[in-house]
């Protein structure tokens, strides 16, 4: 059986973000809002006993490494139950993490679309920055359909499925959009047959996408913005969800409106920013979420396949 575990559910900065007073952060500061502090997204894969695949590391992984002991399994005086690293996308909280990660005892499996190994290799060096440490052992990830496995995990079988979404700000390729620049996985228990769709920053679900969530029996995907101007009305920026590369939750054809297609049996959002109302446990927007059989994920969260 594969064990999903989400290490982080917030979207980049965390929540409460550290400079950010909005009704959300403040509120879970002072206690005045019914809300759970959250991590950077990522989440592990693993086979219930010591091996853990880690998808997207976090700038929080250390936090979160404290809060899952079994990734830290202390077989002998150095440990850790990962066996590698899959990267979604490049962007900084989803990549800073592995600079956490520059004392482990061999060059770290990180497997990579070829847009997201360049932008690490140049714009973003942690490549060479890790060739000092530990090191980067970058494997690129085809994206023609062709399933792989991380060892010892053989049993999960994972596919990179391309899709529509930004690179990152400091990449070459912020406004000149490259296959690979954003990924989703298809993830399946070869055992149970179960399977799950995870993609954290998704701008727009082309029907090849939604085929692939329409065949997954867990669905986790890009809860980032409510509204697509959520940030614009809140004066936090001049850019709307889409142009970050988000697809909002509320509204003709946005997240509700296509999970509310799916058959699947669990529609989960994940990389929840911190100005999003359905972190208030008693806002309207999560009623609905709730009655639409929406679950917001949360730090911790396991999902068996």
């Amino acid at each position: 059986m594969t064990i999903l575990r989400v290490l982080g559910s917030a979207a980049g900065g965390g929540f409460p973000q550290w400079n950010c007073n909005c009704r959300n952060c403040d509120g879970v500061r002072r206690g005045t809002v019914r809300a759970t502090p959250r991590t950077q997204s990522s989440i592990a894969l693993g086979d219930g006993q010591h091996s853990w695949l880690v998808v997207n590391a976090s700038p929080d992984i250390l936090a979160q490494l404290r809060s899952s002991p079994a990734l830290q399994p202390a077989r002998t005086p150095r440990d850790t139950g990962i066996v590698g690293v899959v990267l979604m996308d490049a962007q900084i909280d989803h990549v800073t993490g592995l600079l956490m990660l520059r004392e482990h005892r061999q060059a770290l499996p990180v497997y990579a679309s070829a847009a997201v190994i360049s932008d690490l290799s140049t714009a973003f060096p942690l490549t060479r920055m890790l060739s000092h440490y530990c090191g980067l052992d970058t494997r690129a990830l085809a994206l023609d359909g062709t399933a792989f496995s991380v060892p010892p995990l053989d049993d999960v079988a994972l596919t990179a499925i391309p899709l529509e979404s930004k690179a990152p700000p400091y990449s070459p390729s912020r406004n000149a959009r490259r296959v690979g620049d954003n990924i989703g996985l298809r993830i399946v228990d070869r055992k149970s047959g179960r399977r799950a769709f995870y993609a954290p920053g998704l701008a727009r679900v082309e029907p090849h996408v939604l085929d692939e969530m329409g065949a997954a029996d867990v669905v986790l995907v890009d809860g980032t913005c409510w509204r697509n101007d959520e940030m614009l009305a809140l004066g936090f920026s001049t850019k709307t969800a889409a142009d970050m590369g988000h697809l909002a939750q509320s509204g003709p054809g946005g997240m509700i409106d296509v999970l509310d297609q799916l058959p699947a049996t669990r529609k989960v959002l994940i990389h929840i920013n911190n100005t999003n109302p359905i972190l208030d446990e008693d806002s309207p927007q999560r009623r609905e979420l709730e009655a639409h059989g929406i679950e917001v994920a949360y730090d911790g969260m396991e999902i068996s396949l």
